[in-house]
């Protein structure tokens, strides 16, 4: 059967947009691939590819923005460790939601978890011994993390936990420190793009470990609360979100307000570093920007240089948002919950069509359902099946650009829109047909 969108006019428009390895795309090269399609055959394409969140902004953020512009914040500098009621807030928000103690003065505003990122990258290799000039990464993960370390100049290590869940995490992950090399662990939680979530044993292996060889845990929180399993949406009520921080002082929380509020054009985050990690001083951080402590380097030295702290509006509707949520005032687990529905949507159609769940085990349980999933068809390599579905206008990323050893793609819920599940049901029976398993 012919396929929607001829195999020649998208490799024509891949030779214009000079991308030579599909499987080493960009995600914004897989979305400036197909728009340029869409423009020239008027063909509708299922974008999965993108993890821009597809739900309303926060009425309560929203708000708040426009008191705190309507009050002449806009032309005041931010003060750059952060707005004092962002910062309580911040606080509070933690203990409700993680059931974790954070004092305000480490809650730090940033432009952004990639900000948050990309400045603890620079501060926690800046800040250990010139031997420690590596971050480890728990893959799969966010693309752009491993380019950030590439800009800075840094150097790298990874390993796929696909095959080293529960104790087995224990002797992969020393592997890598007894070394000497790590200044830094970062991984996601729950897991871009895989959804698996890393439990609380496991998260006391990498907490007991970070302890034991002096390395900081960079966990990256952007889908807080979005494990469909648990209801972890009820403040100062337990199950609450798991984290390495219940086992270790070494750690820095990214807590973005993209996902989880849906603010994710006006970005603004949260960098939550711990009471000891925040007060600890390193000698490397005295004789480079003559601040020895952590926490006073992260804000004075490198947001400083960065930016000049966070836009101040942005900050006063990350307050408002956080202290809703643990008033009982704004449910963000239910407001997320919608990515749940439209992923379990898609997960149906992709396998009623032939093909597989990659990561389709978390541990003994299946995987949660979120804002990723994972495909796969047999037959197919990740990058060779990435590239036969942009013919059926599917566009998606490989899971090759994640860090992930398996054969694959990562696709995304949030820009799905009601009419795009049946048009990708006729799409995928004729990709089925002339791919019969």
């Amino acid at each position: 059967m012919s396929t929607p969108i001829s195999s020649e006019l998208v490799q024509h428009t891949m030779d214009e947009l000079h991308i030579k390895e599909i499987g080493k795309a960009t995600i914004r090269q897989m979305v400036g691939l197909s728009q340029s399609i869409e423009a020239k055959t008027g063909q509708r394409f299922i974008h999965l590819e993108m993890g821009s969140p597809g739900l309303p902004a926060c009425e309560v953020g929203i708000e708040a923005e426009k008191r705190a512009l309507d009050s002449g914040v806009a032309s005041i500098y931010p003060n750059i460790a952060g707005i004092v009621p962002l910062k309580q807030a911040a606080s509070r928000f933690i203990k409700a939601f993680l059931n974790l103690n954070v004092s305000p003065e480490g809650c730090i505003p940033t432009v952004g978890s990639m900000m948050g990122s990309f400045s603890m990258f620079l501060l926690t290799v800046q800040s250990r011994l010139p031997e420690r000039d590596t971050v480890l990464f728990i893959n799969p993960g966010f693309p752009i993390q491993p380019f950030q370390v590439r800009m800075l100049g840094f150097n790298q290590e990874s390993f796929d936990v696909y095959d080293y869940r529960g104790e087995r995490l224990r002797d992969k992950l020393e592997s890598y420190l007894r070394g000497g090399k790590i200044a830094s662990i970062i991984y996601s939680n729950p897991n871009n793009p895989a959804w698996i979530c890393l439990n609380d044993d496991e998260l006391r292996i990498i907490g007991e470990l970070a302890t034991k060889y002096d390395v900081t845990v960079i966990e990256d929180l952007a889908y807080m609360g979005m494990d469909s399993r648990r209801d972890l949406g009820k403040p100062f009520e337990a199950p609450y979100q798991v984290s390495v921080a219940n086992y270790t002082d070494n750690y820095v929380l990214l807590i973005s307000g993209s996902k989880i509020f849906s603010y994710a054009g006006q970005r603004i985050a949260i960098a939550a570093i711990s009471d000891k990690l925040y007060n600890r001083e390193y000698p490397a951080l005295q004789e480079r920007y003559g601040m020895s402590r952590f926490g006073q380097a992260y804000i004075q030295a490198i947001l400083y240089a960065l930016s000049s702290g966070v836009c101040h509006s942005a900050q006063y509707a990350l307050a408002a948002m956080m202290g809703a949520a643990a008033d009982g005032n704004l449910n963000f687990v239910e407001q997320t919950s919608e990515y749940a529905r439209r992923t379990k949507r898609l997960k149906e159609i992709f396998l009623r069509n032939g093909f597989h769940i990659v990561y389709d085990k978390d541990n003994e349980e299946p995987v949660s359902d979120g804002f990723f999933f994972t495909i796969g068809y047999k037959g197919y390599t990740g990058n060779g099946l990435l590239r036969e579905l942009l013919n059926y206008g599917v566009c998606t990323i490989s899971l090759l650009t994640t860090g992930s050893e398996q054969e694959g793609l990562r696709a995304c819920s949030s820009a799905v829109k009601e009419g795009d599940y049946e048009l990708l049901e006729e799409r995928l029976k004729v990709f089925k047909a002339n791919n019969p398993l």
